[in-house]
């Protein structure tokens, strides 16, 4: 079946390109996504940021996607897109989508940098009576502290997120790796950062913790320690 028509912005230069991948039902014009692009801009750097099927300005219905179908996208934007390597930038649940693609793509991901990795919340991030409500309804409503919609979950993201679970043993993964964490963070426990970082191969692996940091890391300190965590990764040898 053919996937939605993505909406991306990319930006030619040199390689490896960074690639932005957005947090759940989250877009490509966040302040963090929007900050690497001005800094990969400014340096001659290849960027991409790009929205998800069924968010921001992309084809199709929010309700009908799957964690497996926003890794597909992923991967098709640095498939038709890049065509190169790539250091991948994700937050939150595009942490988790980061390291899929990691492993499905060893030999174009360079680097990962991973801001609040929401890696398997589908597993820790619901309680069991939500659980039960998406299993007999098929979707569960959240209020939402960043937005006036209430944020949607559905049984089928659910059921794929359960099936892409990574962490229950080592992730194959072999380069650098950079993990900010807020330790004030009330999504993410800072300690499952800790528990993702042990899992990774890579002997080139940094937690670097914001002890007042929130979950979404969108303060001006908080985007220059994003953009100087990239370019750490993109030297690391």
């Amino acid at each position: 079946m053919t996937r939605p028509r993505l909406a991306y912005h990319f930006t030619d230069g040199a390689r490896p390109a960074v690639v932005f991948l957005p947090g759940y039902a989250s877009d490509m014009t966040g302040a963090k996504a929007l900050a690497l692009e001005a800094w990969a801009q400014a340096n001659g750097r290849a960027f991409l940021r790009f929205d998800y099927a069924g968010c921001g300005r992309s084809e199709g219905a929010f309700a009908d996607q799957t964690l497996a179908d926003w890794r597909d996208d992923a991967l098709a934007m640095i498939d038709d897109v890049v065509q190169g390597p790539v250091v991948l930038v994700g937050s939150s649940m595009g942490g988790w989508i980061a390291l899929l693609v990691a492993r499905d793509r060893p030999e174009q991901v360079d680097a990962l940098v991973c801001i609040a990795p929401a890696s398997d919340f589908t597993d820790w991030g619901f309680t069991q009576d939500e659980k039960m409500t998406l299993l007999q309804t098929g979707q569960l409503e959240r209020p939402n502290p960043y937005g006036p919609e209430p944020t949607l979950y559905t049984r089928a993201f659910w059921s794929s997120g359960e099936a892409n679970r990574l962490m229950f043993g080592p992730i194959a993964f072999d380069g650098p790796v950079r993990l900010l964490q807020g330790q004030a963070d009330p999504d993410v426990p800072w300690h499952r950062t800790l528990e993702l970082a042990r899992l990774i191969r890579s002997a080139d692996v940094q937690t670097w913790l914001i002890k007042d940091g929130d979950h979404r890391l969108s303060r001006e300190t908080d985007l220059a320690l994003l953009i100087r965590a990239v370019e750490d990764a993109i030297a690391a040898p």
